[in-house]
């Protein structure tokens, strides 16, 4: 028995020594196998290791939004646009009878009014579009470059009806605005205005639509506004609204007074408009539009009860040539254009803007009880002074 134990123990011990010493062997040649495995994890190779600490979403600082890049694309093409017009305004002399005597004996005298406004080079060439009612006018016009250069530009042609205008420089490696597709927008899309606000030359402030498609708001004869409450200030007019890429979606125009208490309601002449307008007064000089004569008016269903009409609309306010040839006359009411119902005033006059002038529009319009049609053919539209 006491044999027996004797070879058992003998046994565990040379079983101890000799792990003891393959462990010792082991540790010799692979000594990384101990290194930084402290603890009770096993070891992991390369491809298996857990990303660093410092790339976790956890670790990283807050994400910066930024529209750096659409600037820098945007803005090189935006030009600052100084203007000066002799202005006449009446004097009365000095003392107590300057009032008296100037009823009768008026006095003037002629100061030079400044102005300051935007405007976006479109092409190489050198044309620039802005709006009308900042070079309106005016008998000297300036425009500056981001760069620092000056020209005096040539007016090529202007558009009253959309408050637009195009100038034209004479310079070389000009920078030019994308254009946009402003009948892409959302209410809601990121917009940045960039102009020259109170002398402030390329200024940058952003904003999102607020909404499309704004009219009758009394500013212009063709109305279709992109409003935005991106801040615009003296001097935004005639400058860009671009969208998020830099892309040019609009021509800064008009803001609802301040005097009134309103903030963050700005319009701005929608690109697509401004296509039509630019490719019109660089071909022909002039925007070319369609005309039949007649000026439509909305009315509501108690005015038109003091006309003899069974509900309100569209009524026709003055009819010339050739709605005169046609047989249309003033009270008509009009119901539909080319098969299609007028939904406002407004519409109808755009609707017959684009006619192209020779072709012939179909007329419905009620006069009394009684619903008529009328073939009606169409024009170019004169002047805006002698359009009616």
């Amino acid at each position: 028995m006491l044999e027996r134990l004797s070879r058992g123990l003998t046994f565990i011990a040379g079983s101890v020594v000799g792990g003891l010493a393959l462990a010792f062997v082991i540790v010799a040649l692979r000594p990384d196998l101990i290194r930084g495995n402290a603890g009770s994890q096993p070891a992991q190779t390369p491809a298996s290791l857990p990303a660093p600490a410092a790339s976790t979403p956890s670790t990283r600082g807050p994400v910066r939004v930024t529209y750096a890049a659409a600037v820098q694309r945007a803005a090189p093409a935006v030009v600052n646009i100084y203007t000066a017009r002799v202005v006449e305004e009446r004097v009365d002399p000095p003392g107590p009878f300057g009032e008296l005597f100037g009823n009768v004996l008026p006095q003037y005298q002629k100061r030079v009014e400044r102005s300051l406004g935007s405007g976006v080079i479109v092409d190489a060439s050198g044309h620039i579009v802005t709006n009308y009612h900042v070079i309106a006018n005016a008998g000297a016009i300036r425009v500056q470059l981001a760069d620092g250069r000056i020209a005096n530009p040539q007016v090529v042609g202007v558009d009253p009806d959309t408050d637009l205008a195009v100038l034209k420089i004479a310079m070389s490696s000009l920078p030019v605005i994308t254009f946009g597709q402003s009948d892409q927008l959302r209410v809601g899309d990121v917009v940045l205005a960039i102009g020259d606000p109170l002398g402030l030359s390329q200024t940058v402030t952003h904003g999102i639509v607020s909404a499309t498609a704004r009219g009758q708001l009394g500013i212009t004869t063709f109305e279709d506004f992109i409003q935005t409450d991106a801040p615009i200030n003296f001097g935004n007019s005639g400058g860009a609204l671009v969208d998020s890429s830099g892309a040019l979606i609009g021509i800064n125009t008009a803001i609802v007074a301040k005097s009134l208490g309103v903030e963050g309601i700005g319009f701005a002449i929608p690109v697509d408009m401004v296509r039509g307008v630019l490719h019109d007064i660089i071909e022909y000089g002039r925007v070319i539009r369609g005309w039949i004569g007649i000026v439509p008016e909305d009315i509501s269903d108690a005015q038109a009860q003091q006309f003899g009409l069974a509900h309100g609309g569209v009524v026709i306010a003055y009819v010339g040539s050739p709605g005169q040839q046609a047989g249309l006359k003033p009270g008509d009411l009009l119901l539909a254009i080319d098969g299609a119902s007028v939904a406002s005033a407004e519409d109808a006059r755009a609707r017959i803007a684009i006619s192209k002038p020779g072709s012939t529009l179909t007329l419905r319009y009620q006069r009394g009880t009684r619903q008529l049609a009328v073939k009606v053919r169409v024009v170019e539209q004169p002047p805006l002074s002698s359009s009616g």
